[in-house]
């Protein structure tokens, strides 16, 4: 039996991260009125091609690119932009992990900017707001690393550009792998992922549609709910259901997207590590 490519991994990770019912995301049994959960699954399945093109030794910008414009193709809207430029660096790796990222990141050149840049007008992702340096509007810069610096003490995707991917693989690989290890099914481990990062880490793009203040009263949320138990715990599930209501209150505008996109990217990291092996348990009869 063949293992599973590059990009099939890559897909995977994307639809795991979908399927499972975190808190104030779309998943299997919660649509947003304008993408709902079969759009997250087909762009899953059509970025792969992309994805395995990294064996290959593609550069990243091309890699981002055509993955955005295949998504663009087939749901016609932005599900997957912060995700996939997550995705790309790590499919890239020789190794999953942060030296081996890093190197990946230090060889990306003007090309690269040039082709992320228009990956990002191409997907139009919401409340990018307006910078005076660097903004996607302009022109691309020569160092996309540059550029992500710029934007790391306000994006978690551009963070893990500057920092080889520290929150991926410290906080939510390891937040997997605990819970995994307790033997609880792959869906509430993805859940208590996003906890523990939401806890650390207020979601930027919470706080750039709603402002910090709204941010941290998220990632304060977030702390409680892991604080009230664990998967069969009355109060955690109480915990989780208030939260998740909260979240999706004022139009889904607190929708902790940016996390979402560690999590695809802790799955595949982790899928590529061996932390996560398949075939899996993805819930045990709940949902």
């Amino acid at each position: 039996m063949s293992t599973p490519s590059v990009g099939q991994l890559a897909g995977l990770a994307c639809l795991w991260e979908a399927t499972a019912s975190k808190p104030g995301n779309v998943h299997r049994a919660a649509d947003f009125e304008d993408v709902t959960f079969v759009d997250f699954a087909t762009s899953a399945l059509v970025i792969q091609p992309a994805f395995d093109a990294a064996a290959g030794g593609e550069r990243l910008g091309r890699i981002v690119l055509d993955a955005v414009w295949a998504t663009r193709q087939a749901v016609g809207t932005n599900t997957n932009l912060g995700t996939v430029l997550l995705l790309a660096p790590l499919a890239m790796a020789a190794e999953p992990n942060a030296k081996s990222v890093g190197q990946v990141l230090r060889a990306l050149d003007g090309d690269d900017a040039l082709l992320v840049y228009e990956a990002i007008r191409l997907a139009q992702p919401g409340g990018m707001g307006r910078v005076k340096e660097a903004d996607v509007s302009g022109p691309p810069p020569a160092d996309l690393l540059a550029a992500m610096r710029l934007a790391a003490d306000r994006d978690l995707v551009a963070r893990q550009y500057v920092s080889n991917f520290a929150e991926v693989f410290e906080v939510a690989v390891p937040a997997m792998g605990e819970a995994l290890a307790k033997s609880w099914p792959l869906g509430e481990a993805i859940v208590h992922a996003q906890l523990r990062l939401m806890s650390e880490f207020p979601d930027s793009l919470i706080a750039r549609k709603c402002g910090p203040a709204v941010a941290t009263q998220s990632s304060a949320m977030a702390a409680a709910a892991l604080a009230a138990g664990q998967p069969g715990d009355e109060n955690y599930r109480r915990a989780l259901a208030d939260f998740d209501f909260w979240l999706r209150a004022d139009g889904h505008r607190r929708n902790p997207g940016t996390t979402a996109d560690l999590i695809a990217a802790g799955l595949f990291a982790a899928l590529r590590q061996g932390i996560i092996k398949l075939p899996v348990k993805f819930y045990f009869g709940r949902d």
